[in-house]
């Protein structure tokens, strides 16, 4: 069966402020390695799924610059949704595509732009089980990471049944816990959800006219308009909700291969290069009696004496500097600070 891959590329990136803005997101940006982290994703995937197979789904803003990141990927492949609709719709409205493309029985391996995998091998060691599973089984089958860490940040995936060689039923899903609910869970073997996809094209469209009521009339309506199919889709709901948490067709298999979705400047710590003090550093810093900071300077010089646990981020003649606790809560920051600090671009 001919394999497709969906890319989700959407999305600002607010908790990467001041370095994430709507014209240069999160994802176009070097966080984890000297790449771009959707040049990083697409390199994963190729050994999988070649270019004119591989769809990204962004919006339009965004196009123009990601043709000139990716100009492997065809241009056409460049799906850009005209407002944003959730997930449900994006995947619902790329199985069509494929399906359309490609035929129903194609297998879509749905990834997000974002990650940071430290193990590409066994990244696509995972999704093509995952592969072989959606096709032997007719199922929508997630790959759930095995955690390294009770995680309040994560939702969570309870395994169930096993059907065959580490290929389980989905009990249900969990949305982001507490922290003792986590350390719960993490001792009972659940998974993270990682937001790895994998089915048939065919399957998922069914799963969607069943299930998700919120999508599939439209899909029927406008499967030759994207335009009107996303203006029609006024609940905006994600396909964990609108599909997989409806569905009993969903199965999960575990993954290890050092995934992390770069949520906030401290994941930085755990995926980069650090120095033998845990800093993260990048950009032209210098760094003395200094532990566990996280530095991402863009040509103003940096220099750290005798502090730890900070976040500093430094671009433009604007500088954030904040601990690495407060980092994953920059919404708060960014909604009382001044239009003209703010929206720097």
């Amino acid at each position: 069966m001919s394999r497709w891959a969906v890319v989700l590329a959407g999305g600002v990136g607010s908790r990467f402020w001041p370095i994430s803005t709507p014209a240069r997101p999160k994802q176009l940006l070097p966080l984890a390695t000297e790449e771009p982290l959707l040049s990083d994703a697409l390199a994963r995937l190729a050994p999988l799924v070649p270019p004119e197979r591989t769809l990204i789904l962004t919006n339009s803003g965004l196009v123009d610059a990601i043709a000139e990141l990716a100009p492997s990927i065809p241009r056409a492949n460049l799906i850009a949704e005209p407002r944003p609709a959730g997930t449900a719709a994006a995947l619902a409205w790329a199985a069509h595509e494929i399906a359309r493309r490609g035929g129903r029985d194609a297998v879509i391996l749905s990834i997000h732009a974002d990650w940071a995998v430290g193990d590409p091998e066994g990244f696509r060691v995972a999704l093509s089980r995952a592969a072989d599973a959606a096709e032997k089984h007719g199922a929508l089958v997630t790959v759930g990471i095995v955690p390294v860490r009770a995680d309040p940040g994560f939702g969570y995936i309870q395994p169930g049944d096993e059907l065959s060689d580490g290929v389980r039923r989905v009990v249900r899903f969990i949305e982001k816990p507490d922290r003792a609910r986590a350390e719960a869970m993490v001792r009972d073997g659940f998974l993270w959800n990682s937001g790895i996809f994998v089915w048939r094209a065919g399957d998922f469209l069914d799963e969607i006219a069943a299930h998700t009521p919120e999508v599939a009339p439209h899909l029927a309506s406008h499967e030759d308009d994207l335009e009107g199919f996303f203006g029609a889709v006024t609940t905006s709901i994600s396909v964990d909700v609108g599909v997989l948490e409806r569905s009993s067709k969903v199965l999960v298999l575990p993954g290890d291969f050092a995934w992390d979705d770069v949520g906030t400047w401290a994941a930085l710590r755990r995926v980069r290069a650090c120095d033998e003090y845990n800093n993260a550093l990048r950009g032209p810093v210098h760094a003395l009696d200094s532990y566990g900071n996280v530095v991402h300077t863009e040509g103003t010089a940096v220099v750290l004496y005798g502090v730890s646990d900070l976040v500093v981020v430094s671009r433009d003649g604007l500088t954030l500097v904040t601990t690495i606790d407060r980092a994953s809560d920059l919404k708060t920051l960014i909604e009382s600070l001044p239009p003209h600090i703010r929206d720097q671009s």
